[in-house]
């Protein structure tokens, strides 16, 4: 468990990457995701959780954004 806590982080910071994407990458669920970077990591990598959670800050701010994109792709694609 530690060590995919911490591959799971690792993917996160190096790709700039969503619960979702790195769910989809570990085979975890977001749940699992979100349970390990918001209350494992801390305890054991107080830093890498630092900046986990500003990536993660950041893709939360630009989540509307990307919705409306993709549905934007949608449309024109039909």
């Amino acid at each position: 468990m530690k060590e995919r806590v911490l591959a799971t982080a690792r993917y996160i910071t190096e790709n700039k990457a969503t619960i979702r994407q790195a769910a989809q990458v570990m085979g975890v669920s977001k749940s699992t995701v979100h349970s390990d970077m918001n209350e494992k990591l801390k305890k054991l990598d107080e830093g890498l959780y630092l900046r986990v959670r500003r990536i993660l800050e950041y893709n939360l701010s630009v989540r509307h954004l990307r919705g409306g994109r993709a549905t934007k792709n949608k449309y024109v694609r039909k």
